[in-house]
């Protein structure tokens, strides 16, 4: 569904698509008012793209009828039509490269055409995604020091909710209390349902575990210039309790990697990960272009 403006509007230059464009700024006011579902039963519980392709190609009579008709649409400049059912295709079969070849095509033609650069973008980046895989090199970093030590110690600790393996944490449970003496700040950080959930300004009667580190010092950690384990070796972290609850945590936080697919079948290898500190913050890339 594309959605046009008026002629008055089209005739402004200032209204055109440079930032954004029609069809997916209405599709987002109309998610945000009445949601994304558009009240037809069949796509209240849709099957995901993955575990839908297969029966599609099946039904469409397998890759071979699909390829033909799909550089069919493509040669009369039909991109969309093409999109759509190449789509089904790669999702069906990620390692059958004349298909991602083909929905590369397609979405570089219609990538063309877009005025929107953010549309235009993100068909360009899925070709080139489909062709030569997921681009390498240096990734982007989301932090570095000015960053966490602004950061407040609750929104570290929702950061480590985030990064939980949730299979990791079937079963476990345990109640910790934080403190950080030198800004005067307090948190009970609990795991349960294998969700970790903090609250500042409490803490609990009876925790499993107190550790008591000044915000300083814990923002080498979150740094990674020190290790927490380091920091309760030199004395500059306190351990009361019990500390499996600790190294319970250390074990089932996720390392997260820059190997996020958008088409299937474009993921490389693994990325390993040197940084060995599960509570460290990735510090920021080098953006000075030396």
């Amino acid at each position: 569904m594309f959605i046009i403006p008026p002629k008055s509007l089209q005739n402004q230059w200032a209204a055109h698509s440079y930032h954004g464009s029609e069809g997916h700024n209405s599709r987002a006011v109309i998610n945000r008012y009445l949601g994304y579902w558009d009240g037809n039963p069949a796509t209240l519980l849709p099957l995901s793209p993955r575990d839908s392709a297969p029966l599609y190609v099946e039904m469409m009579g397998g890759s071979s009828k699909i390829l033909a008709k799909g550089k069919q649409l493509y040669d009369q400049g039909k991109y969309r039509e093409a999109m759509e059912i190449v789509n089904k295709l790669v999702y069906a079969e990620p390692q059958n490269q004349a298909a991602k070849d083909l929905l590369a095509d397609a979405f570089e033609q219609f990538g063309y055409q877009q005025e929107s650069n953010s549309v235009r973008n993100s068909y360009l980046a899925a070709a080139y995604e489909l062709r030569s895989g997921i681009p390498t090199g240096k990734s982007a970093k989301s932090s570095g020091p000015d960053v966490i030590r602004a950061m407040p110690t609750n929104l570290w600790l929702d950061f480590l909710g985030i990064r939980l393996d949730s299979k990791k944490a079937e079963g476990l449970k345990f109640t910790v209390n934080l403190i950080t003496p030198d800004n005067d700040e307090k948190y009970v950080v609990e795991l349960s349902n294998s969700t970790l959930t903090n609250i500042k300004g409490f803490q609990a009667p009876n925790p499993d575990l107190t550790i008591t580190i000044n915000r300083t010092d814990l923002e080498a950690v979150m740094m990674g210039a020190a290790t927490l384990d380091q920091q309760i070796t030199s004395g500059k972290a306190k351990l009361v309790g019990d500390r499996r609850p600790y190294d319970q945590l250390k074990n089932i936080l996720v390392q997260f990697t820059p190997d996020f697919e958008m088409m299937p079948g474009t993921k490389p290898v693994k990325l390993a990960i040197p940084n060995p500190n599960p509570f460290e913050q990735e510090p920021l890339g080098d953006t000075t272009g030396g």
